[in-house]
């Protein structure tokens, strides 16, 4: 079972690859990591998805939550957040398919931000099951490439993230949340 995690941090040089190393040491995969500074410069928002068991979720939010630099370890339970990837994919196109890549790729709200000659590069964001689509679409034509960024999650409703509460919300009780401070 995937399971998405969202990582609180110091934003300081070392820090991801620790929280990669847990992951590593313990023999499981990262399926996706996004990484990125918050609204505070001193803070970064990782964004996680692994697969694995609940158990090994909240073995791996027990064992995050220890590091010192975590500031909180969320899980982004189906539901509880909203997620989004980007990608790019660069398709084969000739003269006479070009105008059926391009029809495909408005109906799945992709923009095409290059072509040339053989080829278009089409940029869509959305959920993955909508990335999957427009991917196994686009085989017909042959896809050269694909560039993704892996899920970014932020949590749904006035819930947010903080260390310091400052804006007096917090996550709802329900969201499971390994507090790290």
């Amino acid at each position: 079972m995937e399971f998405t995690l969202g990582i609180l941090v110091d934003n300081e040089a070392g820090v991801l690859a620790r929280v990669a190393s847990l992951f590593s040491r313990r023999g499981y995969n990262i399926q996706s990591l996004a990484v990125g500074p918050t609204d505070d410069p001193g803070t970064s928002w990782i964004t996680l998805r692994a697969e694995g068991e609940d158990a090994v979720r909240v073995q791996m939010q027990r064992q995050l939550g220890k590091l010192i630099e975590v500031v909180g370890v969320y899980h982004m339970a189906e539901g509880t957040s909203v997620e989004r990837e980007l990608a790019l994919i660069k398709v084969r196109t000739d003269t006479g398919h070009r105008a059926e890549v391009m029809q495909i790729a408005q109906t799945f709200r992709a923009a095409v931000i290059d072509v040339s000659p053989s080829s278009v590069v089409l940029e869509t964001t959305g959920d993955s099951g909508k990335v999957n689509a427009l991917i196994e679409v686009m085989h017909e034509f042959g896809v050269l490439e694909v560039a993704r960024t892996g899920a970014v999650a932020m949590l749904r409703g006035p819930g947010v993230f903080r260390e310091d509460g400052e804006d007096g919300r917090s996550p709802p009780d329900d969201l499971a949340q390994i507090q790290a401070r």
